[in-house]
């Protein structure tokens, strides 16, 4: 058996911007068909628009529409795209200065081959067919003697209504989490059923998670401890706003919850009780999911649930909050 344990994670979740009236007024140019930048102090377009000056520090407030085709001036190509990119096959990374603009734009070149890119090379943008006011209303550059004219004529449609004022972006990063030699162990004590934790020989305290050496005194913690599924409530928080991907609906708790014989809290959900009567101080004990459901992992607790014990007194947990 391996000494350590990995696994695979993502952190994924929807990130919510206002645009301001610069970054809006072009994405609000994209979802009506054309490309705007904003003209500088010193008489340069850009494209997007600066929200302020680089040279005067006022805002951009002179708005240019310039065209659809534009000059390759620098370019990467990439073989093997990763999830997310603009092409799940081969492309091309290209910074493209359009005809009436001083600074190129970066965006994806659906090309087959980097024989086929070349700087100098003329390109027009690719628009999507239904388009929200987002950078992926371009859906890429394409060389312009690939595209006919219904292509070319693909961006035309009535205006909208009303300005862009917020974009929605997808943010998700995956990597491998490689747990130590403590955690690993830890991981595999709830395999089984055990809390597991780790004593420092020096002050005496136990983390749970355990940890490769005591923070306080910099020596290594190596003496295994099996602890308590029964703890006390020190601090929590009610979950009252919903979002992508919650399992839970709200409101419900979720509170640092220290276990008997520990020294650091475990964040953990508080369930079988009302979000309005949990409390510090409240006695609770671990909920394991059936044993068919459990992995290496936290989750096979699945939750807190009050004792019905006394509360716990303050001067017991004031020192862990």
């Amino acid at each position: 058996m391996s000494r350590t344990l990995s696994a695979p994670v993502t952190v994924a979740f929807d990130y919510t911007r206002s645009t301001g009236p610069v970054l809006g007024r072009f994405l609000t140019g994209l979802r009506d068909g054309v490309v705007v930048g904003g003209r500088t102090s010193e008489g340069r377009v850009v494209v997007p628009p600066p929200e302020f000056d680089p040279v005067t520090h006022q805002q951009v407030t002179d708005f240019v529409e310039v065209a659809s085709t534009g000059t390759v001036t620098s370019w990467t190509w990439v073989p093997e795209p990763v999830a997310g990119q603009p092409f799940d096959r081969p492309f091309a990374f290209a910074l493209v200065t359009l005809e009436g603009a001083d600074a190129p734009l970066l965006h994806a070149l659906d090309v087959a081959s980097p024989d086929q890119v070349s700087t100098g090379m003329q390109v027009r943008v690719h628009w999507a067919e239904e388009r929200v006011g987002a950078i992926t209303d371009i859906v890429c550059f394409e060389p312009v003697a690939e595209l006919d004219d219904a292509d070319a004529g693909a961006a035309a449609s009535q205006p909208g209504t009303d300005p862009v004022t917020k974009v929605i972006t997808p943010v998700a990063l995956d990597y491998l989490y490689a747990a130590s030699p403590e955690e690993s162990a830890f991981y595999r004590g709830l395999a089984e059923g055990r809390i597991l934790g780790q004593r420092c020989p020096a002050c005496g305290k136990v983390y749970v998670p355990p940890r490769s050496a005591c923070p306080v005194d910099g020596v290594a913690t190596t003496e295994e401890v099996e602890l308590s599924e029964t703890g006390t409530v020190t601090t929590f928080c009610i979950v009252n706003v919903p979002f992508l991907g919650q399992r839970i609906k709200p409101p419900y708790v979720s509170a640092y919850v220290l276990l008997d014989g520990a020294d650091i809290a475990v964040l953990h959900l508080i369930l079988d009780i009302p979000a309005d009567e949990v409390r510090m101080g409240m006695r609770v004990k671990a909920v394991w999911k059936p044993r068919e459901e459990w992995g290496t992992t936290i989750e096979n607790i699945s939750h807190f649930s009050p004792t019905g014990d006394p509360d716990a007194d303050y001067d017991t947990y004031k020192h862990h909050l």
